[in-house]
C-alpha cells in the first residue's frame, strides 16, 4: 500500500548532503541529490565512460544504462520513451522547441506573464521570428497577491488560429497549482490545432505526474529539482510529436523526440542515474511515497504560513492557505519596511539556513505585475526531506532579526 506517513530517519539518510549542518530551504533552485543517484553517475563513469552504440561488451552495457535511464524517466510521467527527450535543462529544452515548429504568419500564441521566463523568452522570440500574433494570459483574479491563471480567462484569447498556449503548472514564486486538466480541456475545444505547453519544474518534486491523464502537448521539468542529476526532460504528446520538427543531422532517424530534439545533450551519466529517482519514490509501485510526501509538505507549509499570516507586517504572495490541494510549499513573501535582500542574508549571518531572494528569473511576474523591486521577495522552498523542527528554527531566526529591526 502507499505510504502515508514517511520514515524520516530513512528519507533523510539517503541524502548525503542532509549530515552537514547547513539547513537546504532553497529547493526549488535545486533539491539535494539521493546518494544512490551520486553512487549511479560515478559507477557510469568509472566502468562504461565509453560511445553508445558500441558492440563490444563495455559499450553495450553503457548503452543498455542509457536507455535504462530514458525508461525510467518516461514511466515517472507515464509516457512512452519515444515521447521524451533528455536536455541539460528546461530552459534548453523549450528553446529547442521553438525552433522545432513551424506555424503560419498570422498565427497566434497565448503565452502566460506569470511564467519562469524559460517559458515566455522561446515564445516571444518565435512569434517575432514567424510574424505570429502573440496574445498575453494574464490573471483577472482581484487578489493583487494571489494572481491565478484560470481556464475561463483564457476564452477571449483563443481563436481558430491560436497555435501555441503556455503557461506554468505550479508558479516558482507563488507555489499556486494551477488546473491544467481544466485549461487543457478549455484549449483542445476551443483550439482544437492548439498545442498546450506547460512548465512542471516547481511542481515536479512535490506531486505525481501522469501526462496522459492532464491532456498536455508539451511538459517539461528539471530532474536536478526532483532529488536527481543536472538533466532536464521534456514530453511530447504524439499530436505535438509529429509537429516537432528535426533539428538533427540529416542522415539519423527522426522519429522520437530525442531523435528530433535532442542534439547529444544528455549527458550519458547523468541519464544513467535517473532510475535511483524513480526507485525512490517508488513510481508505478504500492509503496510509493507520494502520498506521504504531500503529508510531510503539508505540515512543513502549514508551519511557516501560520507564523507569516499571523504577522501584520507580512505580506504572503500566493495562496496564504497550506491546503495542497492549492499550493506546494514554495512560499514567498515581503515584510513592510524591510529589504528582502536584507533581511535573508542576516539571517544567513547568523545561521545555516539557506533561503533566498530575488525574483527567480520570473522577474515579469514579481517586477512587473507584482511591482517589487529588485531585492524581489524573500523565498523559503521546501521539500520533503525537510522538517517541522527545520522550520521551526527558522521561524525563531525570523522573528529575532525582525525583533531587532534589522
Amino acid at each position: 500500500m502507499a505510504v502515508n506517513t514517511l520514515n524520516m530517519d530513512e528519507v533523510r539518510g539517503s541524502f548525503p548532503a542532509l549530515s552537514s549542518p547547513q539547513v537546504f530551504l532553497d529547493n526549488a533552485g535545486g533539491s539535494q541529490a539521493l546518494g544512490s543517484v551520486a553512487e549511479r553517475v560515478r559507477d557510469y563513469l568509472v566502468n562504461t565512460n565509453v560511445q553508445l552504440g558500441a558492440t563490444y561488451t563495455t559499450g553495450k552495457e553503457a548503452t543498455r544504462r542509457y536507455a535504462e535511464g530514458y525508461a525510467a524517466a518516461a514511466k515517472y510521467i507515464n509516457a512512452s520513451g519515444d515521447e521524451i527527450v533528455l536536455g541539460s535543462s528546461t530552459t534548453q529544452l523549450f528553446r529547442n522547441t521553438s525552433y522545432a515548429l513551424d506555424f503560419d504568419e498570422g498565427d497566434e500564441l497565448v503565452v502566460s506573464a506569470l511564467d519562469h521566463e524559460a517559458n515566455i523568452a522561446p515564445w516571444v522570440d518565435l512569434a517575432k521570428r514567424q510574424k505570429l500574433l502573440l496574445k498575453w494570459w494574464l490573471p483577472s483574479s482581484d487578489s493583487k497577491t494571489n494572481p491565478k491563471l484560470l481556464a475561463k480567462d483564457l476564452e477571449s484569447l483563443l481563436t481558430d488560429r491560436t497555435r501555441l498556449v503556455t503557461c506554468t503548472h505550479a508558479s516558482n514564486i507563488l507555489g499556486t497549482i494551477h488546473d491544467i486538466n481544466g485549461i487543457a480541456e478549455v484549449v483542445h475545444s476551443r483550439s482544437p490545432k492548439a498545442l498546450l505547453c506547460v512548465d512542471a519544474v516547481a511542481y515536479a518534486p512535490h506531486r505525481e505526474i501522469d501526462v496522459k491523464e492532464l491532456g498536455v502537448d508539451l511538459y517539461a521539468y528539471s530532474w536536478y529539482k526532483v532529488f536527481g542529476p543536472h538533466i532536464a526532460m521534456l514530453y511530447a504528446s504524439p499530436r505535438a510529436l509529429e509537429q516537432v520538427q528535426t533539428l538533427g543531422h540529416f542522415f539519423n532517424p527522426q522519429n522520437t523526440l530525442e531523435e528530433k530534439l535532442g542534439l547529444a545533450g544528455s549527458s550519458y551519466e547523468l541519464v544513467s542515474a535517473i532510475p535511483a529517482v524513480v526507485e525512490y519514490i517508488g513510481t508505478g509501485t504500492a509503496t510509493t511515497k507520494w502520498a506521504g510526501i504531500v503529508a510531510q509538505e503539508h505540515q512543513l507549509a502549514e508551519t511557516l504560513l501560520s507564523y507569516l499570516n499571523a504577522r501584520d507586517d507580512v505580506t504572503v504572495w500566493g495562496e496564504t492557505s497550506a491546503d495542497p490541494a492549492l499550493r506546494v510549499p514554495t512560499i514567498s513573501f515581503t515584510v513592510q519596511g524591510r529589504s528582502s535582500r536584507q533581511l535573508v542574508e542576516t539571517v544567513e549571518k547568523e545561521t545555516e539556513f539557506g533561503f533566498r531572494w530575488g525574483s527567480f528569473y520570473s522577474v515579469r511576474l514579481v517586477e512587473q505585475f507584482f511591482g517589487l523591486g529588485e531585492d524581489g521577495v524573500v523565498r523559503v522552498s521546501m521539500v520533503h526531506y525537510n522538517t517541522v523542527d527545520e522550520v521551526t528554527a527558522l521561524i525563531a531566526a525570523l522573528d529575532s532579526v525582525l525583533a531587532r529591526g534589522e
